[in-house]
């Protein structure tokens, strides 16, 4: 068969998909797992090499080079590239890559729009897209349907442009806390919970201009004004910026809610990722689709989608490269067992930038002192929680997950966990926890991992986190696993 080839790359965290031309996921993957450089911008050649393993008949690129110079130069960043797509396609593939192949581009909000609406089982949805800045657009609110010939319409029906940007606002806050922006923001989110909101008065006055259109006084592309805020608590300014945040995203949802009047929600962009403020979605939707890869490289998928047309079969995140073999259930539990710590690398690799059981770091939730055993070897802040998975059909006695949900495979949100004493490793000090549940039909062997882990223990869950140090990569393929054991002294096992 033949096969449509989505490229997301040039601005950060570059990535492509395979679409086969029966709506079939085949292949995606970050290009950053096979150069070893955290959020890569440009695509590697064995990236590409593996690619183009696959007939590839059409590449569908994220968005429309001419507008994404547009962008550049109104933002004065002066990062001009070519306004040609066969020029753009020809400098991250290579000329003989796209000889004899059909190249087509999409806008940057749509690609997203259709990464979550093509992906999801829905038949209509609202589609709100929140970024820091895509071409022009920072906030897109779509109502989406299918055809009669099934496929994929999308209708406008509000928007936010630069510079009024909820995602530049977040980046802006994570480096006024000393953090990396557009990297590090999740680490934000986690501050956020040890300080309080007396800032949000302040910081309001000068930030927010119109809370239901998401408009702000200054250009937060540049930054926080330097002369603000100076010896405040940096925990106090994340909590207060979290706080304004979450407010908009909710006004932003009630708009979409309103304008489209469907139940059902799909939710991308790399605001998405804020799984504190997605706790609250439920309340303007029954149902809500978040692909577990919202921010750009997720739009490579979304290009090849729309680039196809209709729905997209998703069957699990597990699309990268694949360690064949059996998942190693026997191993990593006697591990866990005798040393509370282990590593996991089996199978394909997510796509998207959590661990999900098959390139992961597991760990006893129980003991008292994990949770910084495990922050020491990810040279992380201790202070920073990790994640439990769970089996699905216990996730309810151990916590109060939102509504509009479900069930939570993906780690898309907070919930309170009811017994915080007792895992202390998998909970915050706001006492929630960023939940995965493992359904019976997960593609992934971490669902027998837990089955036998209830078994021995009758825990039915496990610490999750990524299998990376801070500021690289998660492990890709064996070698990477070698590595990282030797280095860290962390048996991995595949």
């Amino acid at each position: 068969m033949k096969h449509i080839l989505g490229v997301s790359a040039g601005y950060h965290d570059a990535a492509v998909s395979v679409v086969r031309e029966d709506g079939e996921i085949v292949f995606a993957a970050h290009s950053e797992r096979y150069s070893k450089i955290k959020n890569d911008p440009t695509l590697s050649i064995e990236l590409v090499d593996a690619a183009f393993n696959f007939e590839i008949d059409t590449i569908a690129y994220y968005e429309r080079p001419w507008m994404h110079n547009l962008q550049q130069l109104i933002s004065r960043e002066h990062n001009f590239t070519s306004l040609s797509l066969r020029d753009t396609l020809r400098r991250h593939l290579g000329a003989d890559r796209i000889k004899g192949r059909t190249l087509t581009a999409f806008p940057h909000h749509l690609s997203h729009a259709a990464a979550g609406f093509q992906t999801s089982p829905f038949r209509e949805a609202a589609v709100v897209v929140i970024d820091a800045i895509g071409e022009l657009d920072t906030i897109s609110i779509y109502r989406a349907w299918y055809d009669k010939d099934n496929q994929a319409q999308y209708e406008k029906v509000w928007g936010q442009r630069y510079p009024h940007s909820i995602g530049l606002f977040y980046s802006a806050l994570t480096k006024r806390v000393g953090l990396k922006p557009q990297e590090e923001e999740y680490i934000t989110m986690g501050m956020a919970a040890y300080g309080d909101k007396s800032l949000v008065p302040a910081m309001g006055q000068y930030a927010v201009a119109d809370y239901f259109n998401a408009e702000f006084y200054e250009n937060f592309h540049i930054g926080f004004d330097p002369d603000r805020f100076v010896g405040e608590d940096n925990n106090n300014i994340a909590a207060a910026g979290q706080w304004i945040t979450e407010r908009l995203i909710q006004d932003i949802m009630c708009k979409a809610a309103h304008l489209t009047r469907s139940d059902n929600l799909v939710y991308m962009g790399g605001v998405a990722l804020n799984c504190l403020a997605n706790q609250y979605l439920g309340r303007y939707f029954n149902d809500i689709w978040i692909m577990p890869n919202p921010g750009d490289a997720g739009s490579s998928l979304g290009a090849a989608a729309l680039a196809h047309g209709g729905p997209i079969r998703w069957a699990g995140p597990y699309l990268g490269h694949n360690i064949a073999g059996p998942y190693p259930v026997d191993a990593a539990v006697n591990h866990l067992l005798s040393d509370g710590i282990c590593g996991v690398a089996s199978g394909a690799a997510e796509f998207g930038p959590r661990a999900l059981g098959n390139r992961s770091l597991l760990a006893d939730p129980r003991g008292p002192d994990i949770k910084d055993r495990v922050n020491d070897i990810k040279r992380r802040q201790r202070f920073r929680p990790f994640a439990p998975v769970i089996l699905e059909e216990h996730a309810s006695e151990y916590f109060d997950l939102p509504g509009g949900f479900g069930s939570s495979p993906y780690m898309q949100s907070v919930a309170r966990c009811l017994d915080p004493d007792l895992y202390p490793a998998i909970c915050h000090v706001d006492g929630t926890s960023r939940v995965q549940t493992v359904p019976y039909d997960s593609p992934s062997g971490i669902r027998s991992l837990l089955e036998a882990w209830y078994a021995a223990t009758g825990c039915p869950m496990l610490l999750n986190t990524s299998l990376n140090i801070r500021g690289e990569p998660m492990v890709n393929d064996r070698a990477d696993a070698d590595r990282f054991e030797n280095e860290y002294g962390v048996r991995v096992v595949s």
